[in-house]
């Protein structure tokens, strides 16, 4: 059965249909680990009155082959009828076409939020000496900044012709070397922030976190970051200045490369992070490396308004370690945590959870992590699935 949004709120089956993407390269082998560790859950957590069914379609390289498109119109029309989905790592085509299956997913349905909640699992380690400080829930703009995709190569008519409206129209002449440059024009717009940062106030709020960040290169780019950052504010009075004058919230900003460092040295000042998707790609990579890397990054990419979510496995298609049963589920597991939280079904997310913090307190884990666990067991793909299943079985 199919989830639909009434007054607001998503209406959820109890035996609900939920699409997904295998995904390119180990996408193959994790995302069955995934669905099984789920299925377990969920099991578990409802005794069997709630259930997901399963339902595949095509993206990537496997839709390629069966189709000859990266991404068939079919694909959006099934995530888009089913509001809520799940996808592996999509390799990206080489020589044209496509800039990126992700970013045209996200373009097509509007997914304007691109999330990215981090934290530190006991066991795992970590490049930085307190690692348990980092706690928290970046919301990167998805849409616009550079991820619009307008730019023009170098020596292209079409560079030409936006260099001569820049220097005759513009009065521009501040392109050092104008014979040789390509260009980009990023758009940041007030809706386009308004939404984001409500979105993160709004998450905020709901999970009891004390502070949003701006993060914004304001400083430079005074009318496109500068912009998010006055008119994040503006959002942020208007509809919720209650909460901040009595103290429940704190909306604060930081100069981008302030805060990379800023993450290093005292992480635990920060909570929820609203940014623009350049800054937000940045800061997501260097604290999920704080944590142990980008193998354990959960990700979801998300409309507020409509309801349409994606939840993602974060990394790459890895095709160096495709097929031999090494590749780390992990990604796709907190993804798929955090697509049961948003279907509000809580109690087998947390089962989820539970079993991997319990793998990795055991030092158990896939090669990746456990070569540097202190007497690491290091565990294939389909074997690690099995042990978080296990764990879930006794909890």
């Amino acid at each position: 059965m199919k989830i639909r949004k009434e007054n607001e709120k998503l209406i959820v089956p109890e035996r609900v249909t939920i699409p997904f993407i295998e995904g390119d390269g180990i996408g193959r082998e994790i995302t069955p680990v995934a669905q099984k560790v789920v299925d377990e859950a969920v099991k578990k957590a409802y005794g069997g009155e709630r259930s997901i069914e399963w339902r595949e379609t095509l993206a990537g390289e496997k839709a390629f082959k069966s189709t000859g498109e990266w991404l068939p119109a079919e694909t959006i029309g099934v995530f888009r009828e089913h509001i809520v989905g799940i996808k592996g790592p999509l390799a990206t085509p080489v020589g044209g076409g496509i800039r990126s299956l992700n970013v045209a997913m996200r373009q097509e349905l509007d997914l304007y939020v691109c999330l990215r909640p981090v934290r530190w699992f006991d066991g795992v380690a970590s490049p930085v000496k307190e690692p348990w400080k980092v706690d928290m829930v970046i919301f990167r703009e998805n849409t616009e900044d550079i991820y619009a995709g307008i730019e023009w190569q170098q020596g292209t008519p079409e560079a030409h012709k936006f260099l001569r409206f820049l220097t005759a129209e513009m009065g521009v002449t501040k392109v050092r070397f104008p014979d040789t440059s390509s260009f980009g024009v990023k758009p940041v717009s007030v809706e386009g922030t308004e939404r984001l940062v409500r979105a993160a106030i709004r998450y905020a709020l709901d999970n009891r976190r004390p502070t949003v960040t701006l993060v914004h290169k304001g400083n430079i780019m005074k009318y496109t970051e500068g912009g998010f950052r006055t008119w994040g504010y503006a959002l942020a009075e208007r509809e919720f200045g209650e909460e901040i004058h009595s103290g429940r919230l704190t909306v604060n900003d930081v100069i981008a490369d302030a805060f990379l460092q800023n993450t290093l040295l005292t992480p635990e000042k920060y909570s929820v992070i609203a940014t623009l998707n350049l800054n937000g790609d940045y800061i997501s990579d260097q604290l999920a490396a704080m944590v142990g890397g980008i193998g354990i990054a959960p990700g979801a990419n998300v409309n507020y308004d409509s309801g349409h979510a994606i939840f993602e496995a974060t990394h790459g298609i890895a095709p160096d370690i495709a097929g031999k049963n090494l590749a780390n589920p992990s990604s796709l597991l907190l993804s798929s945590v955090m697509m049961l939280e948003y279907l509000g079904w809580n109690k087998a997310a947390a089962l989820v959870t539970t079993a991997m913090e319990r793998a990795f307190a055991d030092s158990e884990a896939t090669i990746d992590l456990a070569r540097f666990m202190p007497e690491g067991n290091a565990l294939g793909t389909k074997e690690f699935g099995e042990c978080v299943i296990n764990k879930i079985k006794v909890l």
